[in-house]
C-alpha cells in the first residue's frame, strides 16, 4: 500500500510549470522588475506547497521570495517632484 495520497501518485517533475511560465512572462513584460510579479511568484509558492516541493520548478521559489523581499524592503520613498 502506497503512503502517497492518490492525487499525488501521478505527480510529475513538470508540476507547477505553468506558474513558472507565468513568472517568466511577467518578468519579460515588466522589464525584469521582480516586485511587479508578486502574484505569479506567490502562485508558484502555493503550487509548490501543495505538492510538497516535489517538482524541479520549486527549487527556485525560495530564492525568488528572498529576492522579492530584499527588493521591496530596500525601496526608497519617491523623491520630490521637480
Amino acid at each position: 500500500m502506497s503512503s502517497i495520497p492518490k492525487e499525488r501518485e501521478d505527480l510529475k517533475p513538470e508540476a507547477c510549470s505553468e506558474e513558472v511560465c507565468n513568472i517568466q512572462t511577467c518578468l519579460l513584460k515588466n522589464d525584469f522588475a521582480l516586485e511587479r510579479c508578486k502574484i505569479p511568484i506567490k502562485r508558484l509558492e502555493k503550487c509548490c506547497e501543495a505538492i510538497e516541493y516535489k517538482s524541479k520548478h520549486c527549487a527556485s521559489v525560495s530564492n525568488l521570495l528572498d529576492m522579492l523581499e530584499k527588493r521591496t524592503s530596500k525601496k526608497q520613498p519617491p523623491g520630490p517632484c521637480l
